[in-house]
């Protein structure tokens, strides 16, 4: 715990390239920790009976602001109800699982910084649960379970060093860092739909669906033929193929067939199907493949390199 110091913890965002959705079941998926993040600051403070919690965004903004008590974690005072009620979750939560955490009669300034805007859809959700949970010194992916749910891979991601291989089979994560540096990554462009997904209602969604016996071991081949995949255009017919089977499993049409259906290239939905960011990979220069997503509106169109780790 914190004796008097400033604790720093970064987290990474995180983008899910292969199998999703499917990796609630086991398969095994490709994911891609961003460069950009969220950083927390836990200090100690004077007051021992308040967590005193300022989260900021990209700008420097402040979106969030609130007084905790210490003795429950309820807000004293807070700019946003769910927000606070959340952190009081989450608290209790880390208390359940440390029995002595924040019990050492110290208060708590708690500062967050986001380096990417809130409604990318990134992991504002799963860096705050990987930050809050090195912090309690409690297991990130069962404070994850116990509050927001999910596969976890965005967990993995948070931490992580190079890309991820993730899988969670009756329970049990496993994760490792792979090599994915594709020689045609120039070729793949980030754009972003402007349509915040809740993960939680894809999820559900997903839940409902009747699936093969085989589904995971399809979706756990794509992975692995996507990771050794070294040729651009068989790389577009992986991700086209994926795309099929996902848009047959949920019943959901495809983000191309939505949005581009007169693009060139390959486009492929990245985590919980309906917003958040896509990946397009592109035969052409990068001006006309840019200039083909502004002209219909979607104006945030970044390189693979500027958000994915080197």
């Amino acid at each position: 715990m914190l004796e008097n110091k400033k604790q720093y913890i970064h987290a990474k965002g995180k983008l899910l390239l292969s199998s999703e959705y499917i990796v609630l079941d086991g398969a095994l998926a490709l994911a891609l920790p961003t460069s950009k993040g969220q950083t927390f600051t836990f200090e100690n403070v004077a007051d021992p009976e308040v967590i005193s919690w300022k989260s900021f965004d990209e700008k420097k903004q402040i979106w969030f602001k609130g007084n905790f008590s210490m003795k429950n974690f309820e807000a004293i005072k807070t700019s946003d109800s769910d927000v606070s009620n959340r952190l009081t979750q989450i608290l209790n939560v880390c208390r359940e699982l440390n029995h002595s955490f924040l019990k050492d009669g110290k208060g708590v300034a708690v500062e967050s910084h986001l380096t990417f805007p809130k409604n990318w859809g990134l992991g504002t959700s799963s860096t705050l649960i990987y930050s809050v949970a090195k912090w309690a010194e409690v297991d990130a992916f069962v404070l994850l379970e116990k509050t927001f749910g999910g596969s976890g891979y965005d967990i993995a991601c948070a931490g992580a060093e190079k890309n991820i291989l993730y899988s969670k089979k009756d329970g049990i994560v496993e994760w490792s860092n792979c090599e994915f540096d594709p020689l045609f990554k120039d070729q793949l462009y980030f754009i972003f739909l402007g349509k915040k997904q809740n993960s939680r209602e894809g999820i559900s969604h997903y839940r409902k669906m009747d699936k093969t016996d085989n589904l995971v071991a399809e979706f756990s081949f794509f992975t692995k033929k996507i990771l050794a995949c070294s040729h651009f255009y068989e790389f577009e017919n992986l991700l086209e193929q994926h795309e099929n089977l996902v848009s047959t499993t949920l019943h959901l049409q495809k983000v191309k067939d939505l949005y581009f259906k007169d693009y060139w290239g390959s486009v492929k939905s990245l985590g919980a199907w309906g917003g958040d960011f896509v990946l397009a990979t592109s035969d052409g220069s990068k001006n006309d493949t840019k200039r083909y997503f502004k002209e219909r509106g979607f104006d945030v169109f970044l390189k693979y390199e500027d958000l994915i780790l080197p």
